[in-house]
């Protein structure tokens, strides 16, 4: 039955052999065209730019997806500008993950600005997550940032000088891109954390309050010659201190007089404190000298206690007679008695 369908069919139904390779020519010339109109474009403005390019080379991009129109407007803007970078570099750092047109920007501007800049560093910075244009840009235009950072929560910082004065500082820190340095280099808050310390240094450092409110600039210097941008990817150009004051008196019209009331309330308050501790070792002294008198009388009735003892001894001895303790106990009788009359003198004269 099959056999008989086939064989009623008409010979014409089926293409021949030539008829198939017209339709593989026309298709392959089809793919040609398209390939041809959407590469044209690009190709006539690399030509017509001085930044020639074969169509073989837009194949091979759109083949391993890169998008020909990106490295061939790089070129050509890189050929405008005298620069020598070829196609396979422009696709290497495309394949790596770069900014094609970024870099090329950088090495324009670093280049118009006679700046040091080869395409292999502008690509290395970057890779490493770098603004490269920016980093050139601010090479060139150098920028200022503050120290303390306010957006910390930190508007002044907090230093004391040598005489217990605190002072609040504001820096403004001028720095500018180093390219050499753009890679492993430290960010904007190792700058802000390394002036903030110098500063807080140079005031502590500083004999007295005074100078720094008179010569803020000496401290601008020292901390400008400490060589803080080491290893950063920044070059201080200038420290200059934006604002100084006391802490605690900004509203105070007499600075110095108040600081010399607050001074002087100290001082006489530590007087007080030592005059307090003079006193206490002076009561203390009292007390026990009054511990060493009682101790004394202590041995005195002890040995006040010992003369009815010799006296014994001296009668069971024969040492001592009657006619001899009778006259020591006149003695005493009379001394006690010039004793009294001695105090009654004394108390009629001190009335």
């Amino acid at each position: 039955m099959k056999n008989l369908l086939l064989n009623d069919l008409p010979l014409a139904a089926f293409p021949s052999g030539g008829s198939f390779v017209l339709i593989a020519v026309g298709f392959v010339l089809l793919i040609i065209l398209l390939l041809f109109f959407s590469f044209v474009s690009i190709w006539l403005r690399a030509l017509s730019s001085g930044a020639s390019v074969t169509f073989m080379n837009l194949i091979g991009m759109k083949l391993r997806g890169i998008r020909g129109k990106v490295i061939v407007d790089a070129r050509i803007q890189a050929i405008k500008a005298g620069l020598d970078i070829n196609t396979p570099e422009l696709e290497a750092h495309y394949l790596a993950g770069g900014n094609v047109i970024n870099v090329v920007q950088a090495l324009i501007a670093a280049k118009k600005a006679n700046l040091e800049l080869d395409f292999e560093r502008g690509a290395a910075i970057d890779l490493a997550g770098r603004d490269v244009f920016e980093a050139v840009r601010l090479s060139v235009n150098p920028k200022v940032i503050d120290c303390p950072d306010p957006t910390q929560g930190n508007a002044m910082l907090d230093a004391v000088s040598k005489d217990g004065i605190r002072l609040l500082v504001k820096a403004k820190v001028t720095v500018r891109a180093n390219l050499e340095r753009l890679v492993g280099g430290a960010t904007e808050d190792t700058i802000i954390a390394r002036v903030g310390q110098g500063i807080v240094s140079a005031v502590g450092s500083s004999d007295t309050y005074k100078n720094v409110l008179e010569n803020p600039d000496n401290i601008s210097r020292k901390v400008l010659n400490s060589g803080l941008d080491a290893q950063t990817a920044f070059e201080i150009v200038s420290i200059d201190i934006a604002d100084v004051s006391v802490a605690g008196v900004s509203d105070v019209a007499n600075v110095g007089a108040l600081l010399e009331t607050e001074r002087a309330e100290a001082d006489k308050k530590l007087r007080q404190a030592e005059a307090e501790g003079r006193r206490a070792m002076a009561i203390a002294t009292e007390q026990e000298m009054r511990a060493a008198v009682q101790e004394m009388q202590a041995k005195v009735i002890e040995a006040q206690a010992e003369v009815p003892r010799a006296i014994s001894n001296a009668f069971n001895s024969g040492n001592l007679g009657i006619m001899d303790f009778y006259r020591m106990q006149n003695m005493l009788a009379d001394t006690a008695m010039r004793e009294s009359i001695s105090d009654g003198d004394s108390q009629q004269h001190g009335e």
